[in-house]
């Protein structure tokens, strides 16, 4: 770009040079004398730009992501990275399974370690706006729909697949600090429901929680620290490396993938991957206590 901009200032210059000590135009189509003065200017400037290439070179180098941005980007109709189509490729069939279930969970389980791998990618190269979107569309409440079950939970009896049960996970960014709840339902009646307060790292899109209160069947029951961990693991809803987590003075987390209007997924800490449907405001369960 600054060599074409050199050879497109050289001309016009070298014809006001002749201008300014000749008092007239050049003709160089007619004129042999008039062109080989041009050429003398041309190369005289030339020589003088040969001293300026170290300059030359730092101005290319920092118009390069302007020039990435603003013509190589626009040209290729301003999708010129490798992650965004494949993460709607991946993010249709997850659409799809979080509707109709139906999808077959090995295609679900590529999809979603698909879509794992490139929203990293995605993070990587758009720190500044992934994750606030991410945090920002998590809020609200979610049903699961498909896990993979923790990595233990795999060795003793494979994949889980479909979640058999009305399990729903709520998330609330507007208090300090956020809200977190984690209920199974029959119905719009939880039978069970942990609540607690939850972290955000923007960095790597992890959700740290942990769980102070419990209501079973209507009845609410404070807890102590770590205890809805060992309710969790007991119950195999959670894993047995979120009590190593407490002991350890950690909190259990997710690591969270993706977010939008339709679904969310994330691999959690016991290692298993999942896909939760976002529960539509008329179908809303009832809200954090």
């Amino acid at each position: 770009l600054t060599e074409l901009a050199f050879w497109a200032v050289a001309f016009p210059v070298a014809s006001t040079a002749l201008y300014q000590t000749s008092g007239h135009w050049p003709d160089v189509f007619n004129d042999p004398t008039d062109r080989a003065t041009v050429l003398g200017f041309i190369f005289a400037g030339a020589n003088i730009a040969r001293l300026a290439v170290p300059l030359r070179f730092g101005v290319a180098l920092a118009l390069a992501p302007w020039v990435d941005e603003n013509i190589i980007n626009r040209s290729s109709g301003g999708t010129a990275n490798d992650y965004d189509a494949p993460i709607q490729e991946s993010l249709e069939l997850l659409y799809r399974t979080a509707e109709t279930k139906a999808e077959d969970p090995d295609e679900v389980f590529l999809a979603l370690s698909d879509l794992e791998k490139l929203m990293k990618k995605k993070r990587k190269a758009e720190p500044s706006t992934t994750p606030a979107d991410m945090l920002a569309n998590l809020d609200g409440n979610w049903r699961l729909v498909f896990t993979t079950g923790t990595a233990e939970k795999q060795k003793k009896s494979g994949k889980v697949n479909y979640f058999p049960l009305n399990a729903q996970q709520g998330f609330d960014t507007s208090t300090n600090p956020m809200k977190i709840s984690n209920g199974i339902y029959l119905g719009d009646f939880a039978v069970l429901k942990f609540f607690g307060d939850f972290d955000f790292n923007q960095s790597n899109c992890k959700v740290e929680f942990d769980f102070d209160e419990i209501v079973v069947l209507g009845f609410k029951i404070a807890l102590p620290k770590g205890k809805a961990a060992e309710i969790g693991s007991t119950l195999e809803l959670g894993s047995s490396n979120n009590v190593d987590l407490i002991e350890n003075d950690k909190r259990p987390f997710f690591n969270w993938i993706s977010a939008d209007e339709q679904i969310a997924t994330a691999r959690g800490g016991g290692g298993g991957l999942a896909l939760w449907k976002r529960v539509v405001e008329d179908d809303e369960v009832e809200d954090f206590e």
